[in-house]
């Protein structure tokens, strides 16, 4: 017979990353970039997207990958 292995459902160590989700600017490509639950929705250049100019200028500050 064969060891029971414990295990321990409150160790906190391998949390699953985080998903991407909402509108982030793509460094490599120059391309404002939507995820929706980890996976790539849409991309748009910065001068075809709607928003204003300061949540473009917001957005490639602080949603930069």
């Amino acid at each position: 017979m064969t060891e029971p292995v414990q295990l321990d459902l409150f160790d906190i160590s391998k949390q699953p990353a985080q998903l991407l989700n909402g509108m982030y600017y793509e460094r490599s490509s120059g391309k404002f970039v939507s995820f929706v639950c980890g996976r790539r929705h849409f991309e748009i250049l910065p001068h075809r997207c709607l928003g204003d100019k300061a949540w473009k200028e917001k957005t490639i500050r602080e949603r930069a990958i």
